[in-house]
């Protein structure tokens, strides 16, 4: 079978010939011992800065000729497009933040970004403007304009695909998910649910008709699915209880899996951290293909998922990120081991991180990784 061949058996309750193998993400770090050289893929925080000091072309070199070379060094059956593999900035999108400190900088609208040194990210930890923004269901009735491609991006994205669209299982973006809409933010976003009903269902609509839209421009007609990357979870339950997800979303996440499928013919994997237990329920209502994550340290356990929902939708996942961060060889291989023996019978499962190849990660717990996988793939 191809990577392509062996991950749509896995999806479709079908036998492939082994456990098809694939990340959400490899990280900067681990790119760079992989291919032998620094790289801006998937190094966030640093593709930013240099977006920042208009080295634009710099970045997108890198992201499509080192996405491309990363897949021909490692058994990867599932290409991906997390962020910092394609997508670049709007152009001319006003002056760069000024740097106030080696990790803080401050834009003329007095936001205020913070990078970590431990996740290289770089994140708005103070946003005036969106803080002092009053919604309003009215501001979501207008209908939404259609988004313009921005070519540079496009030409990263379809290079990529266009190499692998033969061999592996493209997963490509679309015009988004709508998971949970949380106006201003997490916190706010919470509050507003209970205080401001009327304006997250007004958004909920207006969200759904702008992604739909959305569809047209960025999902490429060579991909196989679409990956929806929202954390609907904390390490011990879901962000919102179930009554409300179903009152709230229920619907118009099925709508936009609806429009996918329906109009696109794509799968749907979705990626997914936290305690969602609750909720998993809703993620085979939706329609969705494979749950990604499975993040054992909040009480995901794949085991009991297999027995309890491994025949109606793929599991991906099984060797848990902290053990590549911070265990040891045995602790990976231990977790490969556990996920196969009980993952593995009766197919659709694939086997990854329980988040992604993360920034930390040891070199020789993920070659472990790969060779635990090597030795227990076959059907």
């Amino acid at each position: 079978m191809t990577s392509k061949e062996r991950v749509y058996a896995a999806l479709e309750g079908r036998i492939p010939d082994r456990v098809p193998y694939g990340e959400f993400a490899v990280d900067f770090d681990t790119v760079e011992r992989v291919l032998g050289h620094e790289t801006f893929l998937r190094a966030k925080a640093k593709s930013q800065i240099a977006f920042w000091e208009g080295r634009h072309d710099e970045v997108a070199a890198s992201w499509l000729e080192d996405h491309i070379a990363l897949h021909r060094k490692l058994p990867l059956d599932i290409v991906t497009f997390p962020m910092a593999t394609w997508e670049m900035p709007p152009p001319g999108e006003g002056p760069p933040p000024r740097r106030i400190d080696a990790n803080t900088w401050e834009d003329r609208e007095g936001r205020v970004y913070k990078r970590s040194e431990a996740t290289q990210d770089i994140t708005c930890v103070h946003d005036p403007v969106r803080d002092a923004r009053v919604f309003t269901a009215a501001e979501f009735e207008k209908e939404p304009e259609p988004p313009r491609r921005d070519e540079r991006s496009w030409r990263i994205l379809d290079a990529v695909v266009r190499e692998y669209r033969d061999e592996k299982f493209i997963c490509g973006p679309s015009g988004g998910s709508v998971g949970i809409v949380l106006l201003g933010g997490m916190e706010r976003g919470l509050l507003e649910l209970a205080a401001n009903p009327e304006a997250v269902r007004a958004a909920t609509r207006c969200l759904v008709r702008r992604q739909d839209l959305a569809d047209e421009v960025f999902i490429h007609p060579d991909s196989d699915a679409v990956m929806w990357a929202e954390d609907l979870g904390y390490k011990t339950g879901p962000l919102i209880g179930p009554a409300m997800f179903k009152d709230f979303f229920l619907e118009a996440n099925k709508q936009r899996a609806r429009n996918v499928k329906g109009k696109y013919g794509k799968k749907i994997l979705k990626h997914c951290c936290g305690n969602i237990n609750m909720l998993l329920d809703f993620f085979v209502e939706i329609g969705f293909d494979a749950y990604q994550s499975i993040q054992p340290t909040a009480g995901m356990d794949i085991c009991r998922l297999k027995k309890d929902y491994g025949d109606r939708i793929a599991l991906w996942g099984g060797v848990a990120v902290e053990n590549l961060v911070g265990g040891t060889p045995e602790d990976v291989r231990a977790d490969v081991r556990r996920a196969m023996e009980c993952a593995k019978p009766g197919g659709r499962f694939i086997l990854g991180a329980s988040h992604s190849i993360a920034v930390g990660t040891r070199y020789d717990n993920y070659m472990a990784m790969l060779d635990e996988h090597g030795k227990l793939c076959q059907y």
